[in-house]
């Protein structure tokens, strides 16, 4: 009989890779054939988070809900707008001046490597400098090729980003009037013992972590500005923005970030490359062990190999989206699995105590 039993465990343990492989695998099927709407929906849900504490306070002053949605959306509106005025003219200016460098850059570090490899060779150091060199300078200019070929298109895709700018925030307008609503009918649909503790998780997780990344990444950005600006570093408001929106991605935004900046000054200037990765990496540490800890703590309460794992199915399933969802996604599921077991084990020791004669 016991081995009966554990004949059918293992059963059950191998029937559920291949069903889990297949959901995975339907999950990203239906999310490329509804990729622009679901993204318009998750960015539209995710502002109506964020912002559904600044209509909260307005509330709290004796406004009603739709006044205080309105006056927060208009708020909002008009930064964007001013935002698109002034910082997209100037970022997108730098972006093309940096696109237009880099050849450029790629010749000049091309001489300095091939200066660096004739001296390796002289004093017989094993070194091919120039083989890796080449290699590298031809996947870069191949890439480069590409961006300027859809350079037209981008810029076509203006209208369209626009268009869905505006979609985000009429979708944004009525989740915060009515995405309560949806929200408690949705988790009615579940049981309670799973409904509650999931909308608690979900709530909690996405709570610390999103507002918790937005606030890291404008700390990195403010505080790189000026560095940079100081260090006369070019294109310093685009390399600022750069690792500022990798901070969103988590637990290797920001060495990917700074990796990344540092590379494309690298080809310009070694030295002011390594002043640049020197200054980022040491507000990485302050952000990483003196703010996020006061923020974020431990709220997942994830293993970090669970949060590789999860970045990376995300980013398999939804891609940049995917990966910036994915680790409170994870923390929501491993939340809502202690609160029902935790419940569970309560009731059961309950019932033990109950059935326990006493003494």
């Amino acid at each position: 009989m016991h081995r009966s039993a554990k004949l059918q465990r293992l059963f059950i343990f191998g029937l559920s890779g291949p069903i889990v492989a297949l959901n995975v695998w339907l999950l990203t099927q239906v999310f490329r054939y509804f990729e622009h709407l679901i993204t318009l929906l998750a960015i539209a849900a995710i502002l109506a988070f964020l912002l559904n504490y600044s209509v909260q306070f307005f509330e709290r002053a004796r406004m009603t809900r739709p006044q205080a949605v309105i006056i927060v959306l208009l708020v909002t509106f008009t930064l964007l707008l001013l935002a698109g005025l002034t910082l997209v003219p100037l970022l997108i200016q730098q972006t093309t001046q940096l696109l237009e460098r880099i050849p450029a850059s790629l010749e000049a570090s091309r001489d300095n490597l091939q200066a660096f490899d004739s001296w390796a060779k002289a004093r017989n150091l094993p070194l091919d400098l120039q083989g890796i060199t080449g290699r590298i300078n031809g996947q870069i200019e191949s890439q480069l090729q590409t961006l300027a070929a859809q350079a037209l298109s981008v810029a076509l895709g203006t209208v369209s980003g626009l268009i869905d700018g505006i979609l985000v925030l009429v979708l944004a307008f009525y989740m915060l009037l009515y995405g309560d609503r949806l929200w408690n009918g949705l988790i009615h649909l579940l049981p309670p013992r799973i409904g509650l503790p999931l909308s608690l998780s979900l709530r909690l997780n996405f709570q610390n972590f999103f507002i918790s990344q937005l606030l890291l990444a404008i700390f990195m950005t403010a505080v790189l500005i000026p560095i940079f600006l100081v260090l006369k570093v070019p294109f310093a408001l685009l390399f600022a923005l750069l690792i500022g929106v990798a901070e969103l991605i988590p637990f290797i935004g920001a060495t990917l970030g700074i990796g990344l900046v540092t590379l494309l000054i690298v080809l310009q200037d070694p030295g002011l490359a390594f002043w640049v990765g020197v200054s980022a990496t040491v507000m990485q540490q302050i952000r990483d062990n003196v703010l996020a800890p006061r923020m974020m703590g431990s709220f997942t309460g994830l293993n970090p190999i669970v949060i590789f794992i999860a970045l990376l199915v995300g980013l398999q399933v939804a891609g940049f989206l995917g990966v910036i969802v994915a680790v409170p996604i994870a923390g929501t599921i491993k939340g809502t699995l202690d609160a029902m077991y935790s419940k569970q084990a309560q009731v059961v020791t309950t019932n033990i105590s109950a059935k326990t004669p006493p003494l």
